[in-house]
């Protein structure tokens, strides 16, 4: 009897595929592909391990395999598999439903080119992306991936679905998404936020929590409000259905530009505030049954974890991940970033020495993070301070930096020292709250000039990094050209004009490639007392090619979208 042969596309640092072959028989042969180089893994550890492990099993692998094309890959003589897995297929982080179905059309037609007579094709999705009653939730039709027919068009039928376990193959996991704050990641904004930590560890005890999901539903953000009323202003909501008419302008732009945080993160709609204009809303045709807030700040979890019973009064509590929230244009504000947020709780007796003592190393253990990527003989080009509020006991982390040329630098706020005696179960205790913006840290640590280049998803980026080293940044993309466009429109005289708004959709549509709007002039006309607006609008990129056509095609679905969203007039 022939031995049997399994294909495995689409590996990503070939966890599956190193865990599989241990399960298997000798008789077995495994072949793993992978679409990127050699080269791309070079910087991951555990694919390294992987591969390493697939060797010494003498199973395949080959790299710059591309699963639409598996014919192109194989030899007449090296085809005929019983079978081919492809697990969790997603085309990246700019792709929506329609984009993943002609994945999984041209993998199936692909596989019938290199499949034995009675071959199986073993496809894993998450749930409801099939779009079959087997689906738990199920979505609706036009929602899902459509698998079954996508199968069809190769020549498939559906002819079983299972759970896919985990534990059936001890060691996966599956790399869609990767956090920066996770390890193996060699991101500068995992190096900085480990290093942060463990400087506060050697002051204080450290307890570090797991970081919730990122969503809030609609009705349970009351705890955000008691600690910045204009947070919930300038968050993002979101439906967790996709709106087919929008979805490559506005869901493929911001809401997932703002850190493809999972892989089905484009298939969400970007919402207004649920509480204005929802009577417009409704006849835009945007699926609401299910309205989420993305967190704006890290501080909507303090009352969880201070009123758990695991809460440990003078141990430094640790929470770290994404947030979110809307703002204007500028070159140091982001839709997007990674808070890191201390807790410390304490008898309220000894405020001021636990206050003093955690600002000192604070202060301490940023300094030092500030000079690493200094010259030898430099002096320290940016300094620490805490700048006191008005209401008389919170902070501002404030960083005086030459470090930048633009103005905008020169005083940069990258977190705040917040203090409370609010808790129902330590009412004794006093607690303070350090937040810290990861990303305007690493900024300045490396001198990264552009908050975009610290979202991409280019390995010349991360060839820049060196686990646990802080060494100068140096940028791949000189010279990029800059595209500028100005914009008019007549307002609404019966409406608002949200100037926030405008930002946020000009962010959508140009998936973050606007760099700067300006407001340029008003105009009133003398006998309709009309009122237009101009501003002017710069695009540039700061990690892959900006054509002068692309802008053009941004800027004209730009003004569609604010004379739909923003119910304005372009001229």
């Amino acid at each position: 009897m022939a031995p049997r042969r399994l294909l495995l596309v689409g590996e990503g640092n070939f966890s599956f595929a190193a865990a599989l072959s241990e399960t298997l028989d000798a008789s077995t042969r495994v072949t793993a592909t992978c679409l990127q180089r050699p080269a791309d893994l070079a910087r991951d550890p555990v694919a390294g391990e992987n591969l390493q492990r697939l060797r010494e099993r003498g199973t395949e692998v080959r790299f710059g395999v591309d699963c639409t094309r598996l014919a192109d890959a194989f030899e007449l003589h090296h085809r005929e598999f019983d079978r081919i897995y492809f697990n969790f297929p997603h085309c990246g982080r700019k792709a929506g439903v329609a984009k993943n179905r002609e994945l999984l059309a041209k993998f199936f037609q692909s596989c019938k080119d290199v499949l034995a007579e009675e071959g199986e094709v073993h496809v894993a999705l998450c749930r409801g992306q099939g779009g079959t009653p087997a689906d738990k939730p199920t979505r609706e039709w036009h929602n899902s991936w459509q698998v079954v027919a996508m199968a069809a068009l190769g020549g498939f039928i559906l002819s079983d679905v299972r759970p896919f376990s985990c534990e059936a193959v001890p060691g996966y996991k599956c790399t869609g998404y990767r956090g920066f704050l996770e390890a193996p990641s060699c991101h500068p904004i995992r190096t900085i936020n480990e290093k942060l930590i463990a400087e506060l560890g050697k002051a204080f005890p450290l307890k570090r929590l797991k970081c919730s999901f990122p969503f809030l539903p609609e009705g349970s953000t009351s705890d955000l409000t008691s600690w910045n009323c204009d947070s919930l202003s300038a968050a993002f909501w979101i439906s967790l259905c996709e709106d087919n008419s929008n979805s490559e302008s506005l869901t493929g732009g911001t809401t997932q530009d703002m850190e493809n945080f999972l892989v089905l993160f484009s298939e969400f709609s970007l919402l207004k505030d649920p509480g204005r204009d929802s009577k417009e809303e409704a006849h835009e045709e945007i699926y609401v049954q299910t309205k989420v807030c993305l967190r704006p700040s890290l501080l909507v979890h303090v009352q969880a974890v201070i009123q758990g019973p695991d809460f440990l009064p003078g141990s430094l509590h640790v929470l770290s991940g994404p947030v979110f929230r809307k703002c204007h244009i500028l070159p140091f504000t982001m839709p997007a970033f990674h808070e890191t947020l201390f807790i410390l709780g304490f008898n309220k007796n000894l405020k001021d020495g636990y206050l003093q003592s955690l600002l000192d190393h604070l202060k301490g253990a940023l300094d030092s993070l500030l000079i690493q990527t200094l010259l030898e003989g430099s002096k320290l080009s940016s300094s620490v301070e805490f700048v006191f509020q008005p209401n008389g006991k919170d902070y501002i982390i404030n960083v005086k930096s030459h470090n930048f040329d633009s103005d905008c630098a020169k005083d940069l706020i990258i977190g705040s020292v917040t203090t409370s005696v609010t808790s129902i179960i330590h009412k004794d205790q006093c607690f303070m709250f350090v937040s810290m913006n990861l990303d305007l840290l690493a900024m300045l640590v490396w001198g990264i000039s552009d908050w975009r280049m610290l979202w991409t998803f280019d390995h010349r980026f991360l060839k820049n990094f060196v686990p646990g080293k802080i060494e100068p940044f140096k940028s791949y993309s000189l010279y990029p050209p800059c595209y500028v466009h100005d914009i008019s429109f007549w307002l609404d005289e019966k409406k608002e004009f949200d100037e926030l708004e405008f930002h946020t959709v000009a962010r959508a549509v140009s998936q973050d490639t606007v760099i700067s709007i300006q407001f340029l002039s008003r105009f009133q006309h003398p006998k309709t007392q009309q009122v237009s607006l101009c501003y002017r609008l710069t695009y540039q990129t700061c990690d892959k090619a900006l054509t002068p056509q692309q802008v053009a095609s941004m800027q004209s679905q730009f003004r569609k979208e604010i004379q739909q969203r923003l119910h304005v007039i372009p001229r």
